[in-house]
């Protein structure tokens, strides 16, 4: 018989947790737009008694989104913030948790401003290097944070070699796959214990709906952190559920032309006599290439460049753009521009991981790369 395992990820992103409606045998999964259930009698009831506990829609998506991760269990929550809290609820005051030194500033956020309040102990290094890792670790270490590629300077870590410094150290490993997507890199099959994505992003992909969600294979765990998130009632409403759902089904196409337009894009950077750097995991100038080729089945949508004129070439580029909006999130169809110190990383700033200001982002998203590409030519006019 053949199992989900034995289709490739594009059957996978389409069929992966859908059933059709066995009342009216609708093909899509429907909006089970509702806060409780009856039931049949004291306690006795069809699956499903609450909303915040379960809902079929949300049943749907974590379905798919383990078959898309290749794990066992998933959890749909609120964000991507969300998603991340949950899996911080495992550490106990006193553990040690080791997070890179280049994330998102809201996980920086949560975790220098808001949980160290409680007892658990912070530290970033520089997780490109499996050494650097290696030699922050603590006896307490409970736990490695990892992102790649990193947000926003698009730093590799090797995934497999870190899971196993990780489970010597007797330490749960966690990846932040946003960037990736499920389609470019599998973070389970490489040794992580822990898969996270704010499925705001690729995942959703039409930047309509705001979700997060964790994938793994540990049961014990797993029922861990659905206790938890019962317990706090960090949960995604079923019309986001619908619409992270119908994002999945396009998501390996979507990829693909975002892989597409992201490398035409980044080597127009990269020969343009404005911009001093381009980093994107697609060209061999990116100091981890051969990771990237070996890591990943595509270098993905983001782009970081500076500029020769700094931040205040940074601010006017991202200003004269007209196809790409200047924006915070990333991962939708449409192409974004921003400056990471002053937006996205602003929680950074004054810390260790305080980002260039004059470094750009963009998302790169599906529109015809000609057009892009002309777009970033005449702001570059500008500067």
């Amino acid at each position: 018989m053949t199992t989900e395992k034995d289709y490739h990820f594009e059957t996978i992103a389409v069929h992966a947790g859908v059933e059709h409606d066995p009342t009216t045998g609708a093909v899509m999964t429907p909006i089970y737009q509702t806060s409780t259930f009856a039931q049949t009698d004291v306690g006795e009831h069809k699956g499903y008694d609450y909303s915040r506990s379960d809902n079929p829609t949300r049943t749907a998506l974590q379905n798919a989104l383990a078959g898309l991760e290749g794990g066992k269990h998933a959890l749909a929550y609120a964000s991507g913030m969300a998603a991340i809290d949950g899996v911080l609820r495992l550490v106990r005051p006193g553990d040690h948790v080791l997070c890179g030194n280049d994330v998102y500033g809201g996980t920086f956020r949560l975790f220098d401003k808001v949980l160290s309040h409680y007892g658990i102990e912070f530290d970033f290094a520089n997780t490109a290097d499996s050494g650097a890792i290696q030699s922050e670790l603590k006896p307490n270490t409970k736990l490695i944070w990892l992102e790649t590629p990193t947000n926003p300077m698009l730093r590799l870590t090797d995934i497999e070699a870190v899971a196993q410094i990780a489970h010597d150290h007797g330490a749960w490993l966690a990846v932040d796959n946003t960037f990736a997507s499920p389609i470019l890199q599998s973070p389970l099959s490489l040794g992580a214990d822990f898969v996270i994505h704010s499925t705001t992003k690729y995942i959703g992909g039409h930047s309509d709906t705001v979700g997060g969600a964790v994938i793994l294979n540990d049961t014990a765990v797993y029922e861990q952190l659905k206790f938890l998130q019962n317990a706090a009632g960090a949960v995604p409403g079923p019309m986001d559920n619908f619409l992270t759902l119908r994002g999945i089904k396009t998501l390996a196409i979507r990829m693909a032309q975002h892989c597409r337009n992201a490398t035409q894009v980044a080597q127009f950077l990269a020969d343009h006599p404005a911009v001093a750097e381009v980093i994107y995991p697609g060209l061999d100038s990116h100091p981890q290439y051969e990771l990237a080729q070996r890591q990943m089945a595509g270098p993905g949508g983001m782009i970081s460049f500076i500029l020769h004129g700094g931040e205040t070439a940074a601010r006017k580029i991202a200003n004269e753009t007209q196809l790409f909006t200047l924006a915070e999130s990333l991962g939708g169809v449409e192409s974004l521009i921003e400056l990471p110190a002053p937006m996205t990383h602003a929680s950074v700033a004054d810390s260790p991981l305080a980002v260039d200001p004059g470094l750009v982002r963009l998302s790169v998203g599906i529109e015809n790369a000609a057009d892009l590409i002309n777009d970033l030519k005449q702001a570059l006019l500008k500067i």
